[in-house]
């Protein structure tokens, strides 16, 4: 009686198309997800016709309200549907707060794509990606592989921090992967000798100076991208490089030796 008098004091026709959606049957439930009021979908949540399928193709329109989307994401069934929770999550009118929500359920790669949605805000770009970040340690390795490819710049420093040589490859031939973040890991600690290699002979990087410089400042760098990079650098970033506190006492002779070199001819 309460809903009949509610819709007794709408407009005939959304009255009728309210009712509609809250008792029809199942199969025409999916006519009265194409109809334009958000009343009109918001009374269809509350068939008790309504499933997963419904929901689905719901969810691929892209007109939908954020106060309809909440109302999705509350209902029961989504919680037990992996599917509608991709879904909801790739709806691009989804509220930050509901996205933000649903992410931790989501499988590693399905984060990946989150990132390169149409329509993605930064809020939830960054959420995926600390997501994926905080999963890292747990990764197997050919997903890892898999991610130094795919990632966003983010992701992919995240990686190159490791320092892997197994995947350290794939991490610099990424598009999206920056300079200063193979500088900071050039910088850091973790590098390791295989590492630093990787990055002095890799077609992209090995011919850019300020890296060039902080291979060179690096204690771990193998004598061999000395006896390279030394002769082509000039003088000023020799002594800068001489006067890094980092160097060990056989790389300083490297230096010096070249630098003498100079002084001589």
């Amino acid at each position: 009686m309460e809903n009949n008098a509610k819709f007794a004091k709408l407009d005939p026709l959304l009255s009728q198309r309210l009712h509609w959606a809250l008792t029809t049957e199942k199969n025409e439930l999916f006519r009265v997800i194409t109809d334009p009021s958000m009343e009109v979908l918001l009374s269809a949540l509350k068939n008790p016709q309504l499933d997963d399928n419904h929901l689905l193709a719901l969810l691929k329109r892209r007109d939908l309200s954020e106060e309809l989307l909440k109302a999705i994401s509350k209902l029961p069934t989504v919680a037990e549907s992996h599917e509608l929770m991709v879904a909801i999550v790739h709806n691009p009118a989804t509220p930050n707060l509901v996205t933000l929500a649903l992410l931790p359920h989501l499988h590693l790669f399905e984060l990946v794509d989150i990132c390169y949605l149409a329509g993605v805000t930064p809020d939830q770009k960054g959420a995926a990606e600390l997501a994926i970040i905080k999963r890292l340690s747990n990764t197997p390795l050919g997903n890892k592989i898999t991610l130094a490819k795919r990632g966003t710049a983010v992701i992919v420093e995240a990686l190159i921090k490791e320092g892997d040589p197994r995947f350290l490859d794939a991490c610099l031939n990424n598009p999206h992967l920056k300079e200063t973040a193979i500088f900071q890991f050039l910088s850091g600690t973790d590098a390791t000798p295989d590492g630093i290699s990787a990055v002095a002979r890799h077609p992209r990087w090995k011919g850019h100076v300020a890296l060039q410089l902080a291979i060179l400042k690096n204690p771990k760098t193998p004598p061999i991208w000395f006896a390279l990079f030394l002769p082509h650098l000039n003088s000023a970033d020799l002594n800068g490089v001489l006067a890094s506190s980092r160097l060990s006492q056989a790389q300083k002779k490297l230096v010096a030796e070249e630098l003498n070199r100079r002084r001589q001819d």
